[in-house]
């Protein structure tokens, strides 16, 4: 149990720490910045057109570079870019949360789930490129559920105008090509389905080799989540021993049975709820065990561990982290207003993901 726990765990520590390390790197090299002032000055004094570039930045972050960068260092981006151009901050913060879950759930890398997820279907003879073909259609219902919620919760503030360009802030141009370089390349390599962890490990020690040439104090400090990462590590241990013991057994009865569209709509709310009732990573261990096997089952559960913890604030890490970003801004959200909106967002992306898996299998 406790090595079937380790090897499960090992490969997707190493990604998160690597993949972490190369976001950090990035965002110090100024990447997410200039994108974030290049989407300002595209955006043609148009608040709609600026969400919809800032919301495709959103979604392409999310995907390759995984839901806790978006929370991290997309949602600062945001918030000054804002600031900067005198327009409402709100819809922004929102698309960064949002998305950060509801996007992550077409590549592996999106979010762990994916990855523990894809252990599982490799075993079911599912490899990465099945696996992308297999969340394809409810990743894209789940992302423009998302964005249409927040464009009716936020149309007033989207249909206004702005009239002052951000100024580009300086950054070492051999470095800041470097990150952005590193950026692209990952994506098409975890989209090719070579292993995440290797590829994220590579990509990290080529950007700290570049930095320690160019800017060697952006090494210092740098924010891996090594306690998220061992907190990660028993959790997979726990878990299981939880099973072993019987003690999850009321949950999967709970999940249910079967692949009809009722039946995987049980399945998908039942590993939503219990992602907001306790966080999403234990809720996917907890009901991985539901999918009995099943392909389909098994995308049910992970929609509803990326899509479904939009409620409470310990529902995911990345609305922690958002929460914390957002505060440091000045920002402030009412948790009972955000929860209700998160609400109507989770259920809506989860009904529609969800119901898109059965319609693209049947």
């Amino acid at each position: 149990m406790v090595t079937e726990g380790l090897g499960r765990a090992l490969p997707i520590v190493a990604f998160l720490l690597a993949i972490t390390a190369v976001a950090e790197l990035s965002d110090r090299a100024g990447v997410f910045d200039v994108i974030g002032h290049w989407i300002a000055r595209h955006g043609r004094h148009r608040m709609w057109l600026l969400w919809l570039l800032f919301s495709g930045f959103a979604v392409t972050c999310t995907i390759f570079l995984s839901l806790d960068t978006t929370a991290v260092l997309l949602t600062p981006v945001a918030l000054a870019v804002a600031n900067q151009i005198g327009v409402p901050p709100r819809p922004f913060a929102l698309t960064t949360l949002w998305i950060a879950n509801t996007g992550s759930l077409l590549l592996p890398v999106s979010n762990l789930t994916n990855l523990l997820a894809l252990q599982r279907l490799e075993m079911l003879g599912v490899d990465h490129t099945a696996y992308v073909r297999l969340a394809l259609a409810p990743a894209i219902a789940s992302i423009a559920i998302t964005l249409a919620v927040i464009a009716a919760l936020h149309w007033r503030d989207l249909g206004t105008r702005y009239a002052v360009d951000p100024p580009a802030d300086p950054h070492d141009r051999f470095l800041l090509r470097c990150a952005a370089l590193a950026c692209l390349v990952i994506g098409p390599a975890f989209a090719a389905g070579l292993p995440p962890w290797a590829v994220a490990a590579a990509a990290a020690l080529v950007l700290a080799a570049a930095t320690a040439w160019r800017a060697p104090q952006h090494l210092k400090h740098l924010n891996l989540p090594w306690l998220m990462a061992l907190a990660f590590a028993a959790l997979t241990i726990g878990v299981a021993a939880a099973h072993d013991a019987g003690l999850l057994t009321p949950l999967l009865n709970l999940a249910g049975t079967g692949t009809t569209a009722p039946d995987l709509l049980r399945a998908a709310g039942t590993s939503a709820l219990t992602s907001n009732a306790i966080n999403n990573l234990p809720a996917y261990l907890a009901l991985e065990p539901a999918a009995a096997g099943d392909r389909l089952r098994l995308m049910a559960v992970l929609i509803g561990t990326n899509a479904g913890p939009l409620v409470t604030p310990w529902a995911s890490l990345a609305t922690l982290l958002w929460l914390q970003r957002c505060r440091a801004a000045g920002v402030r959200w009412r948790l009972w207003r955000l929860a209700l909106g998160g609400f109507t967002c989770a259920s809506l992306s989860v009904l529609g993901a969800t119901l898109a898996v059965r319609l693209v299998s049947s």
